[in-house]
């Protein structure tokens, strides 16, 4: 049994996080909306994650995201704040206003509500950028389930955690 906060398969995550970017030398950063600042909260659990955690973002509001990041707000408007496009302006963004060598972002529905028939409880969209690094986006669209349970907002950002941890392990 781990002393934190965090479930131990999270806190377990986390510390794989920082022992391996660590060891790679890498900084990382991270943009989150529907985790609220889990991610982050779970590196930082964690002892030596200084040499690790550059910053955390938490871009809950479209404003937000919009301000700290940069996100343009077409982006916004065409796609939502649920999507690839704008999770992977987020990564960007939090990328260019940091040390950072990598970063990742997360946004999604954790409900009850706020679902939609495009966009259900549960659906959640992950980006992960990384300097000097050309090509494709990195991002992944993810459907959690649990919304409809009593915990199933927890169980979602839960699970959105642990995805998003692991996008950060070299």
């Amino acid at each position: 049994m781990t002393d934190s906060l965090l479930p131990d398969d999270i806190t377990k995550l986390a510390e794989r996080v920082v022992s391996e970017n660590a060891a790679a030398g890498r900084k990382v950063a991270t943009a989150e909306s529907c985790t609220g600042g889990l991610v982050a909260g779970a590196i930082t659990a964690i002892a030596g994650s200084s040499a690790v955690l550059d910053r955390g973002y938490v871009t809950y509001s479209n404003e937000a995201k919009m301000e700290s990041l940069g996100v343009a707000q077409d982006i916004i408007e065409t796609f939502g704040a649920v999507s690839i496009a704008c999770v992977w302006a987020m990564a960007q963004g939090a990328l260019e206003r940091s040390n950072a060598d990598v970063a990742v972002a997360v946004s999604g529905v954790a409900g009850p509500g706020g679902g939609t028939q495009l966009k259900p409880v549960g659906t959640v969209v992950f980006a992960r950028a990384t300097r000097n690094q050309d090509g494709e986006p990195e991002g992944e669209l993810r459907h959690f389930d649990g919304g409809d349970a009593p915990d199933g907002r927890a169980a979602i950002r839960r699970q959105a955690t642990i995805c998003a941890l692991e996008l950060l392990l070299p």
